[in-house]
């Protein structure tokens, strides 16, 4: 796993929401989804499940996902981070987004974790 680059770090300052979470089922068909409760880290970024179905059965069966999000200038800029997923349901991760960050409006069955492996803006890969 590795730090985001330091342009994508100031790019997810700027972020727009809602961001696209895409996901693979055991026979390579993609499901994407829109997510909102989304916490970046050095070298992870979690994302809550709030009412996922189809993205968590893709998780369990061991894909890998990718978040696609833009930011909010005049012309903006796409980006794309790549990487393996984990779901937890206890942990420290999982907690902190319970008691932390997560609005309470949100129920937050689990938390999924995206390992940063590849990170693209376009065309050009940045990681």
């Amino acid at each position: 796993m590795a730090s985001l680059p330091d342009n994508v770090k100031k790019a997810w300052e700027k972020r727009a929401e809602p961001f696209v979470f895409t996901t693979v089922d055991e026979n390579g068909m993609p499901n994407s989804i829109y997510v909102v409760c989304v916490k970046w880290y050095d070298d992870k970024i979690v994302i809550a499940d709030n009412k996922f179905q189809k993205t968590k059965q893709n998780i369990h069966a061991g894909c890998k996902g990718t978040l696609l999000f833009i930011t909010k200038e005049e012309k903006a800029k796409a980006y794309q981070v790549k990487g393996s997923l984990e779901y937890q349901q206890s942990g420290a991760l999982y907690d902190e987004m319970k008691q932390e960050w997560l609005d309470s409006k949100f129920p937050g069955n689990g938390a999924t974790v995206l390992n940063v492996e590849e990170v693209y803006s376009g065309a050009e890969k940045l990681l």
